[in-house]
């Protein structure tokens, strides 16, 4: 298996390409290692001292490390337990959350909302290895959650403010600011 390593514009994070499919659909955010249950990959990341956070897109494993150690000496040991987790035969992850919104019940500024970030942002934040999910639309604030490489990522800001705002400030009338969830 050859792995292929990509940097993201946070520079805690790097995106590991295994040329094989991570994730079947969707998206898994481990922010922390007791979020990791229901991933055997992420909890085998876990396992090496200094990673802080494991993101799993469709063909991608983007992995936060400590700001205090090296990506030199992270790396080679974060390379060979995704090599191991292959391996091994294990799934990435065990089980999924069933309950997902199917966005069923949503107005039409909400569905209109899901559909530009589905379509305009998500693919773009997904190639630097991370992801952005609608989580509230309420009173002409949208409010979003960052995730992988976007979360903690220095231009994740200006991502929000410049981008994403204005883009469905243009689209639709009905929405006054965007702003990141507090965790």
């Amino acid at each position: 298996m050859f792995i292929q390593t990509q940097d993201t514009p946070n520079p805690a994070t790097l995106k590991f390409i295994p040329g094989v499919p991570v994730m079947d659909a969707g998206t898994a955010d481990f922010p922390a290692a007791e979020s990791a249950s229901s991933s055997p990959l992420a909890r085998r990341l876990f396992q090496i001292d200094g990673v802080r956070g494991v993101f799993l897109g469709g063909d991608f494993v983007a992995v936060t490390k400590d700001e205090a150690l090296d990506w030199f000496a992270l790396k080679p040991s974060i390379l060979a337990g995704i090599m191991e987790h292959y391996a091994s035969g294990l799934p990435v992850v065990e089980s999924t959350d069933s309950a997902a919104d199917d966005g069923a019940d949503d107005d039409d500024t909400v569905k209109q909302i899901k559909q530009l970030l589905d379509t305009r942002v998500r693919p773009a934040v997904a190639m630097d290895g991370g992801d952005i999910v609608f989580q509230n639309f309420d009173d002409g604030i949208v409010t979003l959650q960052m995730r992988g490489a976007c979360q903690g990522c220095p231009s994740s800001t200006a991502t929000l403010k410049m981008g994403i705002e204005n883009m469905l400030r243009h689209y639709i009338p009905e929405v006054r600011e965007v702003r990141a969830a507090d965790f």
